[in-house]
């Protein structure tokens, strides 16, 4: 057995014997997911050596390519709470790749190294209500102008995953150069985090996803991450890793409910048979495992691809794009006919996948909803021919 096929098991095994027997008290017993409880899957999950997929090792990750953190990442995601048990969960997942390849230094040491190990937990703010950027990054409305001292931020956010609890804040603002990245500390009196936002999805974050308001919100010049300017644009190597993080972890729990819907109807009988002879239960099993086959395909080849031209490759982001679309879709209907084929039962949170079904309905719009994709899609597709 290869080092990474053990891996893959190790982890399996963790979330069998230490995640879903939490994640039933969340989904039928009301516990809350808080930090308390990140921080105590986190600590089992460094004992049983499946912590940090998407970690350096010098931060107590496992140091694993794309390709690699795949399988990992499926097998972690079978549990709604897998992926937060290893510190591979939004936002923090796309935030460490993000420092790992623009933070300096100083930043690393101060950012990076207690998120990676799981210390910490940290936000980014890029979405604003409306007219402010939410799709479109162009319509950003959030502003921080230049002082002696360093910078003042000004402007609203909302959609932003973390915020309650974070130890940081990446915050993009335009500035007279362009759009730029600051991280912006908690406890700054200038970032005000308000309404945890009451969203379907609810089960997996702690922090929520709240609105955020920037008022006069002093930092330093060390405070910026990157470039002045270029915030867009060196955002770009967090974009790809972060939507095929999301295919990843969320392939892993569609995995799981083809597998609960398979055992259901192994054990129910309706009209004299069992429910699994019955050809239209057999044909929704079928266009399950195609989905997943499929799916487990893409993301295997994007892996692949961000692996050897890099995460912000013109190439990584168009295949990530295609990717994120369908595998965001391919779940829904996976979970949907998990829900069906449980019958009256798949609509109670006892049996998971009910409560599955409606976390994973965010997938298809958060880090680019799939119309959005789909025209970014073509236009890459089109603009060859021209």
């Amino acid at each position: 057995m290869t080092a990474v096929a053990n891996l893959v098991d190790k982890t399996a095994q963790f979330v069998r014997d230490h995640v879903i027997p939490v994640e039933r008290e969340v989904v039928a017993g009301g516990r809350v997911t808080d930090d308390a409880l990140r921080l105590d899957l986190q600590k089992k999950a460094k004992e049983a050596g499946v912590f940090g997929p998407l970690s350096d090792p010098a931060y107590g990750g496992l140091g694993l390519d794309t390709r690699d953190q795949a399988r990992v990442l499926e097998a972690a995601g079978a549990s709604l709470l897998g992926p937060l048990a290893v510190n591979a969960w939004a936002p923090d997942d796309g935030n460490i790749h993000l420092l790992a390849h623009v933070a300096n230094d100083e930043q690393r040491a101060r950012y990076l190294a207690p998120l990676a190990s799981g210390e910490v937990r940290s936000a980014i703010a890029m979405t604003e209500p409306a007219p402010g950027a939410g799709s479109d990054p162009r319509m950003l409305r959030t502003v921080a102008e230049e002082t002696d001292r360093g910078w003042v931020i000004n402007g609203a956010k909302h959609f932003t995953t973390g915020a309650a609890g974070a130890a940081f804040t990446i915050c993009v603002a335009t500035t007279t150069d362009g759009p730029t990245m600051f991280l912006v500390d908690a406890g700054n009196p200038g970032l005000e985090v308000g309404r945890r936002m009451a969203t379907l999805d609810h089960t997996s974050a702690p922090g929520g996803h709240c609105e955020v308001r920037f008022t006069d919100c002093e930092v330093p010049g060390s405070a910026v991450l990157g470039e002045v300017g270029r915030g867009l644009e060196l955002a770009q190597v967090r974009l790809a890793p972060s939507r095929l993080v999301f295919c990843m972890n969320w392939l892993g729990l569609a995995v799981r409910a083809q597998q609960l819907a398979a055992e259901h109807i192994g054990t129910r009988t309706s009209f004299g048979a069992p429910i699994a002879e019955h050809g239209l239960a057999q044909g929704l099993i079928a266009d399950n495992e195609i989905d997943l086959a499929a799916a487990r395909s893409l993301i295997a080849a994007t892996a692949a691809t961000i692996d050897e031209h890099g995460p912000a490759s013109s190439q990584a982001r168009h295949e990530a794009s295609i990717a994120k679309t369908f595998v965001s879709e391919a779940v829904w209907r996976v979970l949907d006919r998990a829900v069906q084929l449980h019958g009256g039962l798949g609509v109670v949170e006892d049996h998971l996948v009910a409560r599955f079904l409606v976390e994973a309905r965010a997938f298809r719009i958060y880090e680019g909803p799939s119309e959005v994709l789909r025209w970014s899609i073509a236009r890459r597709v089109l603009r060859g021919p021209r």
